[in-house]
């Protein structure tokens, strides 16, 4: 007995020198050696100001600085040792702490992301989960306007982990969660899109919702596809479920726009007949549009064009006049029926009635 507890207690010490060593050794040499694989790899200068190694075996940097793209407070993450025999890298538990990403677009069109550069085939990276706390994305878009227009995504936490039963599933539970702000940090609106994806299998169940966004600080992105009259304001509700089934995706959506406020006309010669708009015909009596409509596509390449949701979201949109009384229709469309032929002849048949 005393001669085991003599050689657990060898193995012990071995194993604390070796692990102290192995810290000292990575708190002196990771850093230069990780900023000269992002410098080499992303063409763009790097910082990380520690890197520690903790128990079981848990590596974390602190203070990580990628150029003008990207600072992290904290990275921490546990790969296994033993799949590095096998060409592969498996990282466990990688948790990333107040991430800020500035993403630019230039009067191009160009986005500020560097291009990595691999020298030879890189080994297959698998993650068993992983979690982001309370990041930052600041998006600056100099394509709209010289100056740059400015959205930002804060308080954006994601939880990513792999199923464990079945043991033989890849699925993966995730749960991602942001408030939309300006430039100000005024927010302005709130996403949740949660469940579950298996990629391999091409299987989904998941939800989107998006609550009280103010649909008026995209404005520069949609156009009049909306409205043809300026909206002031404009609040959003939806929920889209997505189903997969091999490969087949459905997405089922309920969309709610209130508070529907129209700006004042910029330009007096312009009769006020003509400043009537597409969301006149469809909203109900409070003034509030709400459509239900489907989108089946597929899960590997969704292919949601403009043009395609323009239409679907129309199609919807005639669904509604079915509901609304002749006088409430005649009053909505007494001057404006040739302005909307182009809608159909579903809408046709509708005012034909």
């Amino acid at each position: 007995m005393q001669k085991k507890f003599k050689v657990l207690f060898l193995v012990l010490a071995v194993f604390l020198v070796f692990f102290v060593t192995a810290g000292i050794l990575v708190g002196m040499y990771a850093p230069k050696i990780i900023e000269d694989q992002i410098r080499q790899n992303l063409k763009v200068k790097a910082s990380v100001g520690k890197i520690s190694l903790g128990l079981p075996f848990t590596i974390t940097l602190e203070k990580l600085e990628i150029g003008n793209l990207a600072s992290i407070k904290r990275v921490s993450f546990s790969p296994n040792l033993i799949s590095l025999f096998f060409g592969k890298v498996v990282i466990h538990g990688l948790t990333v702490v107040e991430p800020v990403i500035s993403l630019e677009q230039d009067v191009n069109g160009k986005l500020n992301l560097p291009v990595l550069e691999q020298k030879g085939k890189p080994p297959a990276i698998y993650l068993t989960s992983l979690k982001v706390r309370d990041g930052k994305i600041i998006f600056t878009d100099r394509k709209i306007s010289e100056p740059g227009y400015q959205l930002m995504v804060d308080k954006l936490n994601i939880s990513v982990s792999k199923v464990m039963m079945p043991l033989t599933s890849l699925a993966a539970h995730f749960k991602i969660s942001a408030r939309l702000s300006n430039s100000s940090l005024k927010p302005f609106g709130n996403i949740i899109f949660s469940g579950w994806l298996d990629l391999p299998a091409k299987n989904m169940d998941a939800e989107l919702e998006v609550k009280d966004m103010d649909i008026t600080k995209f404005s520069p992105y949609y156009g009049n596809f909306i409205s043809n009259k300026k909206l002031s304001s404009a609040k959003l509700n939806l929920v889209s479920t997505f189903k997969a089934k091999h490969n087949d995706l459905r997405i089922a959506t309920d969309f709610d726009l209130s508070g529907i406020v129209y700006a004042e006309s910029e330009s007096e010669l312009a009769p006020p007949d003509l400043m009537k708009n597409t969301l006149d015909l469809f909203t109900d009596k409070n003034g509030n549009l709400r459509l239900k409509f489907d989108i089946d596509t597929k899960l590997d390449n969704p292919a949601l064009s403009p043009d395609k949701l323009k239409k679907i979201i129309l199609k919807a949109a005639v669904g509604n006049l079915s509901s609304q009384s002749p006088e409430e229709l005649v009053g909505k469309v007494a001057d404006i029926i040739d302005k909307y032929k182009d809608f159909g002849k579903e809408l046709k048949d509708i005012f034909g009635k």
